[in-house]
């Protein structure tokens, strides 16, 4: 049985394909009230872990419960309901010729296209969450013709729209200009600060993008679990510098974390990082 306030429990869960173990002996637990960032470079299994969480891809061996349903003894159709999902590769699907509202509305139904008639509820909820995200201006703007970072905060809202339980934040900035990514994390932190936020989990190889409201942290490298724990301990130098086997430079400023190479000093108020 899941232990009451427990989001995500995953005991020794394995995905192989041809023999190969793209995921291997995974324990994770997310409690609720947490939001969890998950590190890592190109290749190193992000995707894969997530595909799971949102039920979208079976493990191969051990335990999954998600929001307290046990995979294997549950519609995992049902629990797609539960979960929303925001990354850049969603943009490509949506209806270019869609409104901005008309895409949120989208969310209600999980669907790509609007082909059910929405309510007038559905339709406040929307317009309130074009507020939240402040696009309100946006609203009757068709889709394509937005920039990326207006489009990712479309998809935020579109998340949003059925109230999910678990909001599924998978490299979300991709793309994106610095001015562009800044007015999103701004975004992000505005959900997580709203009345019962969704519990988060954010996705990234840029460690500069983990706001302090992500106080714990996941580190995979090679499909496996590198190191979890507080935020705090996971960005620090020892921890980084082994995780990526290479020395590192960090420069900390308003509780976010930027890297360079150790060959490449972070000077202060450089917030690139070495690592893409």
């Amino acid at each position: 049985m899941n232990p009451i306030g427990t989001v995500i429990r995953f005991d020794n869960v394995s995905l192989v394909r041809e023999g190969n173990f793209l995921l291997r002996s995974v324990d994770w637990t997310v409690t609720q009230g947490e939001h969890w960032a998950i590190l890592g470079l190109n290749g190193s299994g992000k995707t894969l872990l997530l595909s799971i969480v949102s039920g979208y891809m079976l493990p191969s061996k051990g335990i999954v419960e998600v929001l307290g349903h046990r995979f294997g003894h549950y519609d995992l159709r049902k629990l797609k309901h539960e979960i929303g999902w925001v990354s850049s590769a969603l943009q490509e699907r949506m209806y270019v010729s869609d409104t901005a509202l008309e895409t949120v509305l989208t969310g209600r139904f999980a669907t790509i296209g609007l082909f059910d008639k929405p309510t007038s509820q559905d339709n406040h909820y929307a317009a309130e969450l074009l507020v939240q995200m402040d696009c309100q201006h946006l609203a009757d703007r068709l889709f394509g013709n937005l920039s990326q970072g207006e489009k990712q905060r479309i998809l935020i809202a579109r998340a949003l729209m059925n109230k999910p339980r678990l909001l599924v934040l998978d490299e979300p900035c991709t793309g994106l200009d610095v001015f562009a990514r800044e007015a999103l994390l701004q975004t992000i932190s505005t959900v997580v600060e709203s009345p019962k936020p969704p519990t988060l989990l954010y996705v990234t190889h840029h460690t500069e993008e983990i706001l302090p409201a992500f106080e714990k942290s996941l580190l995979l490298r090679k499909g496996e679990i590198y190191a979890q724990g507080s935020t705090q301990t996971m960005l620090s130098q020892p921890v980084l510098s082994s995780f990526f086997d290479a020395p590192i430079q960090l420069h900390k400023n308003d509780g976010r974390t930027w890297l360079s190479t150790g060959t490449n000093k972070t000077k202060k108020g450089d917030h690139e990082t070495a690592f893409s």
